[in-house]
């Protein structure tokens, strides 16, 4: 009898170095060109309250932008990394993220911004925004 193998065209070693390419990004970003990365967020609500947590790690409270217009919100934060290499040192691997996020989202009720607060720690923005109350509803008599 004869044996049966699978024909694997990847274990070939010229030709895995030819498909390698196939499945490696265009354009692989190096530790300067990334970015801040995708904000995370969780948003809660209560009767008078809306509840925002964003993830933003090794962001200074110093470089986060908070906006909010009627029932938009808008986060926006950016992180610097300084460069320091002593003589006779070099980087092997830099992970590290240096650059910009940006997000706004809108939420069903309108805010009332004047009563808003925010908090920063650990990496985590917390957003308290109160509802607007609705405006006061007029009866028309009826003659």
């Amino acid at each position: 009898m004869s044996n049966v193998t699978r024909f694997d065209p990847f274990s070939l070693d010229p030709m895995s170095e030819m498909f390698q390419g196939l499945f490696r990004p265009l354009r692989s970003l190096s530790s300067e060109d990334a970015a801040l990365g995708h904000c995370k967020i969780d948003v809660s609500e209560t009767d008078s309250a809306y509840q925002v947590k964003a993830e933003l790690p090794g962001v200074e409270k110093k470089d986060i932008e908070v906006k909010l217009d009627r029932n938009t919100v808008s986060i926006h934060a950016k992180t610097e990394r300084h460069q320091e290499q002593k003589d006779g040192e070099r980087v092997i691997r830099r992970e590290r993220y240096v650059g910009e996020v940006s997000r706004s989202f809108s939420l069903a009720g309108v805010i009332d911004d004047a009563s808003a607060s925010a908090q920063y720690q650990d990496g985590v923005l917390t957003l308290t925004l109160p509802k607007k109350a609705p405006a006061d509803q007029k009866r028309l008599a009826i003659n």
